[in-house]
């Protein structure tokens, strides 16, 4: 139980560590972007093109007909009469009061929550 509390706890603070670096840059990288007068970036020259040969054009296949299926012989089943369900019982509720009665007061509650006061600290 330890060991799960931990390592969850070892985890957490790894999450909120690589948050942390990730937001600082960031910043850092849209800070760096913004400054006025800033050496333009260097642009990536473009790499020739390499020739490809030419490939081979996807030969036709032959196209195969397939012999009609079997007709599938009728299978008569014999009726039956389905079962009967029993009925279910039928259920009456007893009947609502015409008034229900409501509540005209209600109990007092306290203006301030009370709280307590941490211990003092050596």
């Amino acid at each position: 139980m330890a060991t799960a509390k931990n390592s969850s706890l070892l985890s957490m603070m790894m999450i909120t560590l690589c948050l942390a670096i990730s937001m600082n840059t960031s910043a850092a990288t849209r800070r760096l972007l913004q400054i006025p007068g800033a050496p333009p970036l260097p642009t990536i020259p473009s790499l020739p093109q390499p020739t490809l040969p030419q490939m081979p054009s996807i030969p036709n296949l032959p196209t195969t007909t397939l012999p009609p299926l079997p007709a599938m012989p009728a299978f008569n089943l014999p009726n039956m009469p389905l079962p009967t369900l029993p009925s279910a019982p039928k259920l009456t509720l007893p009947p609502m009061p015409a008034n229900i009665p409501l509540p005209t007061s209600f109990p007092n509650f306290p203006a301030a929550i009370p709280t307590l006061s941490p211990p003092p600290s050596n």
